[in-house]
């Protein structure tokens, strides 16, 4: 683990200049076909079938009862549809495809070992690799040559990412540093994310989890498309309901670990996501929180019952 004087050195990097981190280990799908659009449109949470090449959508796909199996991105390229989710979700999004797509003309094809990835962080990143002609709309891609290697650059919240062939990411990212970037850690990486309270598949939410209780309807859902799996239950809670959890964070007054117990007045009413320590926001979380603790409440963390104050997400604004 990387000591705390380089953590700062690095979040400075990705706030004011540019980091770059290989993340490689996600898992990527690609869908071919004349009905891959169709198909994939009656199972995820957004609308497919609007994307045109250049184009894409963060998405949910659910069990029928509304819960999330997994997250991913999803690009059109023109020529196919581009898959890329949590490695943990990687097997559920498989399963999914095989067994729905019978009778579609889709074309399943595995890029996770064919295919890198690796993120550009912070303001500097169109500089670094040269996209500033992309939109700015979150998901815009489009080819890019960086030095002499091809690939595919897509607009994230926080930068770029790149997707290269799998054999040309050391030299891609070789080119990255030469251009400006700076190699950071994991830690520094997700300690942005959670300061932007964007919740993690596998970390902050699982398959018991409804996307509006993680805050991601506005981001994952559409309320206009036609009917997908779990369609029922997402768009009941949305029109009437009122979820019993939300994504929170919580500023901790002492270090916390992922799995500790959240309790208010002495109830139980979450367990910490992702936790971070922050240059800027101090030691912070991600949390499922009970409403009966809104925010502005004091809770309590752990073992030690360290208090906690639960506040609105983002951290950073």
């Amino acid at each position: 683990m990387a000591s705390t004087d380089a953590l700062s050195a690095e979040y400075r990097e990705v706030t004011e200049r540019c980091g770059v981190i290989d993340r490689s280990e996600r898992g990527k799908l690609a869908l071919a076909g004349a009905d891959a659009k169709t198909f994939l449109q009656g199972q995820v949470t957004n609308d497919v079938e609007s994307l045109s090449a250049g184009e894409g959508c963060y998405a949910a796909f659910l069990t029928p009862k509304g819960k999330m199996l997994g997250d991913l991105r999803i690009l059109d390229t023109g020529e196919e549809l581009w898959l890329d989710t949590e490695r943990v979700a990687l097997q559920e999004l498989f399963n999914m495809i095989r067994r729905f797509s019978i009778g579609y003309d889709v074309q399943l094809h595995k890029r996770t070992l064919e295919r890198g990835l690796v993120s550009l962080i912070g303001p500097g990143a169109d500089a670094v690799c040269g996209t500033e002609a992309l939109p700015a709309t979150e998901h815009a891609h489009d080819v890019v040559l960086v030095g002499e290697i091809p690939g595919r650059a897509v607009r994230t919240d926080v930068g770029i990412d790149l997707i290269c062939e799998a054999a040309a990411t050391p030299e891609l990212i070789a080119a990255l540093e030469d251009a400006g970037a700076v190699p950071v850690s994991d830690s520094t990486a997700e300690c942005v994310r959670v300061e932007r309270g964007r919740p993690r598949y596998g970390i902050d939410i699982d398959d018991n989890v409804i996307p509006q209780e993680a805050g991601l309807n506005a981001r994952a859902v559409s309320f206009t498309k036609g009917c997908y799996v779990g369609q029922e239950t997402v768009a009941r809670l949305h029109y009437r309901g009122k979820p019993n959890r939300h994504l929170r964070g919580l500023r901790l007054s002492a270090p916390g670990h992922t799995g500790d117990q959240v309790e208010f007045e002495g109830r139980p009413v979450g367990r910490l996501g992702s936790v971070a320590q922050s240059p800027e926001q101090g030691s912070v979380a991600l949390a499922l929180i009970r409403r009966e603790a809104p925010p502005g409440s004091t809770v309590t963390v752990g073992e030690q019952a360290a208090p906690a104050e639960v506040v609105e997400l983002p951290f950073a604004r």
